[in-house]
């Protein structure tokens, strides 16, 4: 007689549209099981849940608790597929923790996919493309989904984000009617829903405009009209007590305005957070109701600017040697944030760099300006690199996506590949050493480390790391080397323009 096998089931879906996504799933990992003889006796969920991290998979984290306590009263996990799973942006990841719950002697079967999870090569290549083409799907829904939120921005509606104070949100239907306002926490219902900015109560238009007024008429600084309103017990949004930043936002934000503006920061696919430049800015003049003329915001701008007027080359040394001499320091940090000096922005556009304008006043902080110098010739250097390797994987035949912001460039939709350059550094005994540090927060397939040659003029050669082989987040690299990295270098990146085309194999397959 067959033994029945006792089985868990894993089931997820990423967003409350999603209503009826955790019941298909579960019925088809029945009908799997009634196929093969198991019985589902424990059934772990994580329903509105992104699958690119493990983070907030609160059922995820339960299951494999559990499996690693060794008290699992099942000998399966039954997935739907491998999305399901997870799309984390590293195919490693998902790996790990499918391997932990097999170090533990319980097999994760994917019900829906068209091979068995049998340990194969054969197996493990499908499943390895498909975990990739699982984080690629994110990565692709990510950026059609940017592309529809800039289109409502130019149509006029709101995209996320508290309203700000003085101004509420208020929900419209598709034909523009408005429906009521949505409280803080609350959110749209239906999808065809609109959310446009509208002014807010009286008293807080009254503060608003108080601002603008202490600001433009009687020249008050941001931290003293923020000192006044606490004084006089006015609590800003959400109750919060008023900083300088709070005020200096309400005085530099467009919405006050009535502009609609988006994408001045981006948190993609849940990575660290971006500043964009202005000209990345997805904005529609005149979206919604202004609560400050046109004029008194122009007024207030004009006073920010009048900060980081066009000083001449000696009036701004002066100020950076009059900051040194009181600070005892100099630093870009220390400089933005010194009321009436101009942003070391400024400094670096007019002198080149912060360093030249160190050296202009004779302030030496005891750093090898050289070595800076030489940093930022490999930054101008890399994205030239970039752009000459995606060109001649695309003479070969490959299909390459670039990412603006990171330069992470995708081959054939399915191998990410990071491109760092690996400056030549001289020690004190005369000899030359190499450091590639990796980009965990990109976590590709493939880094490249360019290899600089003494002058760190051109590239003396390449090495290309699996991210399957990188064990921490850097490797140093002498003139010799052992067997264990010298398997990894090369000559020219003839091989990785070669692994374009073996890429296109694995994905017919």
């Amino acid at each position: 007689m067959t033994q029945t096998i006792l089985a868990a089931q894993y089931v997820r879906m990423s967003t409350e549209h999603q209503q009826y996504s955790t019941e298909n799933q579960s019925a088809a990992i029945a009908e799997y099981a009634r196929r093969h003889g198991m019985v589902i006796v424990r059934t772990f969920t994580d329903a509105g849940k992104s699958g690119l991290r493990l983070d907030g998979r609160k059922a995820l984290q339960e299951l494999i608790r559990v499996v690693q306590s060794g008290a699992a009263d099942f000998s399966v996990i039954l997935v739907y597929d491998i999305s399901r799973w997870g799309r984390f942006q590293d195919a490693d990841e998902s790996g790990h923790y499918e391997y932990l719950c097999r170090r533990a002697g319980i097999r994760v079967l994917y019900c829906a996919e068209q091979f068995e999870n049998d340990g194969t090569p054969v197996s493990n290549l499908f499943k390895g493309v498909k975990r990739m083409m699982a984080g690629e799907y994110s990565r692709e829904l990510s950026a059609k989904v940017f592309r529809g939120q800039c289109r409502l921005i130019e149509m006029g509606y709101r995209q996320g984000g508290t309203p700000g104070y003085g101004l509420r949100r208020l929900l419209i239907d598709h034909t523009g009617k408005p429906k009521g306002h949505l409280a803080r926490g609350e959110h749209k219902s239906i999808q065809t829903d609109r959310v446009v900015l509208v002014p807010g109560p009286p008293d807080e238009l009254t503060v608003v405009r108080r601002i603008y007024r202490l600001f433009t008429e009687e020249q008050r600084t941001e931290r003293e009209i923020a000192n006044e309103l606490n004084h006089t017990g006015i609590l800003g949004e959400g109750g919060r007590a008023w900083t300088r930043g709070i005020v200096h936002e309400i005085l530099t934000n467009e919405k006050y305005l009535g502009n609609n503006v988006y994408n001045r920061v981006s948190f993609k696919l849940k990575t660290e957070r971006v500043r964009n430049p202005p000209e990345s800015w997805v904005r529609h003049d005149g979206a919604f109701d202004a609560i400050i003329g046109g004029q008194e915001f122009l007024a207030a701008r004009g006073i920010i600017l009048e900060r980081h007027r066009r000083l001449s080359d000696e009036e701004l040394l002066t100020l950076l040697r009059t900051l040194a001499e009181r600070q005892g320091r100099l630093s870009g940090v220390l400089i933005d944030e010194t009321d009436d000096m101009p942003s070391s922005a400024v400094y670096s556009h007019r002198f080149g760099s912060l360093v030249r304008a160190y050296q202009l006043i004779g302030y030496a902080s005891g750093r090898d300006y050289r070595y800076i110098e030489v940093n930022q010739r490999l930054r101008r250097l890399h994205p030239e690199i970039v752009e000459a390797t995606v060109r001649a994987i695309e003479r070969v035949g490959g299909r390459v996506t670039r990412d603006p912001t990171t330069d992470l460039i995708t081959v054939n939709a399915m191998l990410a590949v990071s491109i760092v350059v690996a400056r030549c550094c001289l020690t004190t005994g005369g000899a030359h050493r190499w450091v590639v540090r990796f980009d965990a927060g990109l976590k590709p397939d493939l880094t490249v480390a360019v290899r600089m040659n003494a002058t760190n003029e051109a590239a003396l050669d390449y090495y290309l790391f699996p991210s399957l082989d990188v064990r921490s987040g850097a490797v140093r690299i002498r003139e010799e080397n052992g067997v264990y990295l010298d398997m990894f270098r090369f000559d020219s990146l003839d091989y990785l323009y070669s692994m374009a085309e073996l890429v296109s194999v694995a994905e017919a397959a």
